[in-house]
């Protein structure tokens, strides 16, 4: 599902090249469809009227990309909603990091501005200070956060319907 539309999108944008560096891109767009999709389970099985939960999911969908750091830099959100909890709780928080540090370690880009020429900017320099990523784990790790609050959603899911069930009964 995400593998021939992960091809298409890596090799046509000129991503890095490189077996695990696309592989890590289709195991993050696979986790995406998936939490879109627990997601919607979760919704689903609280709102019995479909189009009440397709307008809750894209809600929510909207707020968790507006939160996750890449319309407004992590240091630029607001503190006391915004950023805490709403950017740690966000979902493509973690897909954002993991595929910014996919496509920026390793990476070295010349400074052609205002007589720096000769300079470089190094990779984690372009990480911690243009797009404020959390450095303290690797791209793996964002991946298994993310895979993690799938199984999270699906619990919840399995925990509703669980809970729906006893009180119909």
């Amino acid at each position: 599902m995400s593998l021939i539309p992960g091809v298409i999108a890596y090799y046509l944008s000129g991503l890095h090249r490189g077996l695990e560096r696309f592989m890590y891109f289709s195991f993050v767009l696979f986790a995406c469809v998936m939490w879109v999709e627990s997601l919607m389970m979760v919704v689903s099985s609280v709102f019995s009227n479909p189009n009440m939960g397709i307008t809750i999911c894209g809600g929510i969908v909207g707020v968790m990309i507006l939160t996750a750091g890449f319309y407004r830099l992590p240091n630029d959100l607001p503190k006391p909603f915004w950023k805490y909890p709403m950017y740690f709780v966000s979902f493509h928080k973690y897909a954002f990091q993991g595929l910014f540090k996919n496509e920026f370690l390793g990476l070295t880009l010349a400074r052609d501005q205002g007589g720096d020429r000769g300079t470089y900017l190094g990779d984690k320099e372009i990480l911690r200070n243009i797009w404020q990523v959390e450095m303290g784990h690797n791209k793996w790790v964002d991946l298994a956060i993310m895979f993690g609050i799938i199984v999270f959603y699906r619990v919840m899911f399995l925990a509703i319907t669980k809970i729906k069930e006893k009180i119909k009964a």
